[in-house]
């Protein structure tokens, strides 16, 4: 029933039907061809490299098939698989590496010197490079060629003397953007169940087709509908990066049906010379998530004739774990629905109380979906996890209909002379103004307030707006609190893997630059 089986039961029921394609050669992979590839990876790792259960095998690479196939492979052996954020600093990976301590490293040629950096410092053991001869690359090491080490090993069914729902296959490290990165511990069971829920709520069939644009370091990558669309047995198209041009030309290409995004990739295919000419017809619906979506984009996709609607969820938990129904696109655009079938959800007070509808409070989830808790750190998994219940961090309510909305991270809301500011409500006013193609806001300290709202915008192309207009703007739609008493203009945002504006490094940015530049210039 679970991951360490999927593979073999695919190939067993669907063994000629397309699982991956390559984007950048067209070259495919069968279900069955998957399947052996994994096993024979498997058995190398156990033969040659001494993999047991629960043992940690790293992956520094870009998207590409072989990240896959090193996922079930780990799984067949009920060992875990930790993908690597390759935009990562050596110190910001050692910290992984000495927290994870994996048995086994595999890592592209591109990040070679990287790991030449590291290895003084990892506990590694053997490494596996995807694309180079080994015996060329790193003198001293126990080293292998990927393709040698497949075509070396056995393709016989590995086998294991326990296997347990609950033992991890997947650690996902997150963004650390209050501090050091946490390891989400992801069992069998858990993307199971929201795989389960993923299937159920989305309406996945087996002829669907999406493209893995996001990171395979990332849940989005991963989990969103990754593993969704392989346990149905879909076809997914592999991109080494997310590229708007490219990814359009390859929905349009292959006859996409599903599509999945944040929506800083939605705001860039939009502005992409190739948005208004792509073939969108073989697309069910795009989906949005990662963090709430501007109506006027959402609107922007809806007139191309597609079905774009929004959902929620976390590393922790699902991620698949709330859904916008199509039929509620339009008239409830900026809910994320109501939680998934296999799911509960509460808003609680700080006291711990469910807040009445209408009232604003702490996200908290139960279900087959949540993980186990943080890899070798209890006192994160203590603070996470209480009876079952995932404490989100993440502040929402619901309306008079019972549909969900995000109003922000608990985190980044902004107190200003005792008044609570949640950024969510006043970046959806700032991004239906004409002129603004991407808004954040965020606290700044103010001794009188202690903190007061300060806008950061990203301008169309041709569009020009002043810091006065963008304040009498808000004046009418919001509370004399809530408007923003400074603005900036920036070129870009610093962004985290997900896509989702690194507002602590925006943050820091503005504060140093705010004293030496006027409220309203550009930079």
């Amino acid at each position: 029933m679970y991951i360490r089986d999927w593979m073999a039961r695919r190939a067993r029921s669907s063994p000629d039907k397309l699982a991956m394609i390559d984007a950048a050669t067209g070259a495919g992979l069968t279900y069955h061809q998957l399947n052996e590839r994994a096993t024979r990876l498997a058995n190398h790792l156990r033969e040659r490299c001494g993999v047991r259960p629960g043992d940690r095998i790293s992956i520094l690479s870009m998207n590409r098939a072989e990240i896959i196939e090193a996922f079930f492979a780990a799984a067949k052996l009920t060992a875990i698989l930790v993908p690597l954020n390759y935009r990562l600093t050596h110190p910001e990976l050692r910290f992984i590496l000495e927290d994870c301590e994996p048995r086994v490293l595999l890592y592209e040629s591109e990040f070679q010197s990287l790991v030449q950096r590291l290895r003084p410092q990892a506990t590694i053991e053997h490494y596996i490079s995807l694309d180079a001869p080994g015996e060329e690359l790193m003198k001293g090491a126990a080293l292998t060629n990927y393709e040698d080490a497949l075509a070396s090993a056995t393709s016989e069914a590995v086998e294991v003397d326990h296997f347990d729902a609950e033992m991890p296959v997947l650690i996902i490290y997150t963004s650390g953007t209050t501090g050091r990165p946490k390891g989400a511990l992801l069992s069998h069971r858990m993307l199971t169940w929201n795989s389960i829920n993923t299937l159920i709520g989305w309406d996945i069939v087996s002829t669907d087709i999406t493209t893995v644009h996001a990171p395979l370091f990332h849940t989005g990558g991963f989990n969103v509908l990754t593993l969704p669309l392989f346990h149905h047995g879909g076809t997914l198209i592999i991109l080494r990066s997310f590229d708007a041009t490219r990814v359009l030309e390859m929905i349009e290409r292959y006859r996409c049906t599903i599509f999945f995004g944040v929506p800083t990739m939605f705001q860039m295919m939009m502005e992409s010379t190739l948005f208004e000419t792509t073939d969108f017809s073989s697309l069910r619906y795009f989906i949005s998530g990662g963090a709430p979506c501007p109506v006027p984009l959402i609107e922007a996709y809806q007139k191309r004739g597609v079905a774009f609607t929004q959902g929620y969820g976390l590393t922790e938990v699902g991620p698949n774990c709330f859904k916008l129904g199509l039929e509620d696109a339009v008239r409830k655009a900026g809910s994320i629905g109501f939680p998934s079938f296999h799911s509960e959800a509460r808003i609680i007070n700080e006291k711990g109380r469910d807040v009445q509808r209408g009232e604003i409070g702490e996200l908290i989830l139960r279900g087959g979906h949540v993980c186990s808790g943080y890899w070798q750190n209890t006192e994160a998994t203590d603070a996470a996890l209480c009876d079952g219940w995932f404490y989100t961090g993440d502040l929402a309510r619901q309306d008079e209909e019972g549909y969900y909305y995000i109003v922000g991270r608990a985190k980044d809301m902004i107190i200003s002379g005792g008044e609570n500011i949640y950024p969510a409500e006043v970046e959806a006013v700032l991004h239906s103004h004409r002129a603004v193609a991407s808004a954040a806001l965020i606290g700044l300290p103010d001794q009188k307030w202690g903190e007061t709202p300060a806008a950061v915008i990203i301008t169309r192309d041709g569009c020009n707006v002043t810091a006065d207009e963008i304040t009498d703007f808000c004046t009418d739609k919001l509370a004399r609190y809530k408007i923003p008493r400074r603005v900036f203009f920036v070129k870009e945002f610093p962004l985290l893997a997900s896509g989702k504006v690194f507002k602590r490094l925006l943050k820091e940015e503005i504060e140093r630059t705010a004293g030496s530049q006027e409220p309203g210039a550009r930079s």
